[in-house]
């Protein structure tokens, strides 16, 4: 997938992707921020191709606009940056996807989205609610997202699937901001995940059980399978606008194993996005 541009009399690319390399909220071992890179070299390996399973072949420079990498930069300065960049390619009617990075992204990437769709849900992917109101003290750790997204009311549903690890104080967020969570006990073959809204996908790859994708910085035993998380991408109703697939960690991946499956995610939902 080489960088493409968007110029006049060019046709026009429907997706963008773009890097976020930033893990300064990362709780416990950085290395996310190095994720962006691996996930295009798994995109561009000729180990295999860029043609979905509904047949959407990906490959085409009409398809996608390469923004590149956003770099890290001191504080807040950062949620600033991630917010304005994201609300540019929207506004030069591009679907983003975004490849993190840590979860905190995904706060600043909604509130872009949320500027241009007043009734947009979210389909959240995780091993983690990551709805703490703050986290070590942090207000913008990886693990409270969401209670930013719910109190600043950027969203109509949040819905959680997979899910395995809940404390006290995260099942009262949930209940406090009426998150649907669905947990992975209640996972069942025939779930069914409907939206009348625009929906956001957020991907955090520790939603995958550690068998599929042991990656991550924080491995939970008993998660989806990487064809239980396909299958619910491919069956699920509602117009898809942009995504994420965020907490890769390419130092807990000796084997190279989850970049791959990032890339297998990536071509998955951005044919998704273009249905």
């Amino acid at each position: 997938m080489p960088e493409t541009s968007v110029g006049a009399g060019e046709q026009r690319a429907k997706l963008a992707i773009i890097g976020i390399r930033y893990d300064e909220n990362s709780s416990f071992t950085k290395g996310a921020a190095d994720a962006p890179p691996q996930i295009r070299a798994a995109l561009r390996s000729d180990a295999w191709n860029l043609t979905s399973e509904n047949g959407t072949d990906l490959s085409d420079d009409s398809i996608f606009f390469d923004a590149g990498d956003i770099e890290p930069v001191a504080g807040s300065d950062m949620l600033t940056l991630i917010e304005n960049s994201i609300y540019t390619l929207i506004g030069d009617g591009l679907a983003p996807i975004s490849l993190g990075g840590d979860h905190s992204i995904t706060h600043p990437i909604v509130r872009a989205f949320a500027r241009k769709y007043k009734d947009l849900s979210i389909l959240h992917f995780d091993a983690h609610p990551d709805i703490y109101d703050s986290y070590q003290g942090n207000r913008n750790s990886h693990a409270s997202p969401f209670a930013r997204i719910m109190e600043q009311k950027l969203v109509k549903r949040l819905v959680q699937v997979g899910v395995r690890t809940v404390t006290a104080d995260q099942r009262e967020q949930v209940r406090k901001f009426g998150v649907e969570s669905i947990e992975m006990r209640n996972v069942t073959p025939d779930l069914q995940l409907e939206f009348d809204s625009p929906v956001y996908i957020s991907f955090d790859v520790d939603a995958l059980d550690p068998a599929f994708a042991p990656g991550v910085s924080h491995r939970e035993p008993g998660g989806l399978s990487t064809r239980q998380a396909i299958d619910l991408i491919q069956r699920l109703k509602g117009k898809v606008v942009g995504a994420d697939i965020v907490e890769f960690n390419p130092r807990m991946d000796p084997l190279h194993v989850t970049g791959t499956v990032c890339a297998k995610l990536f071509k998955e939902i951005a044919a998704r996005m273009l249905e």
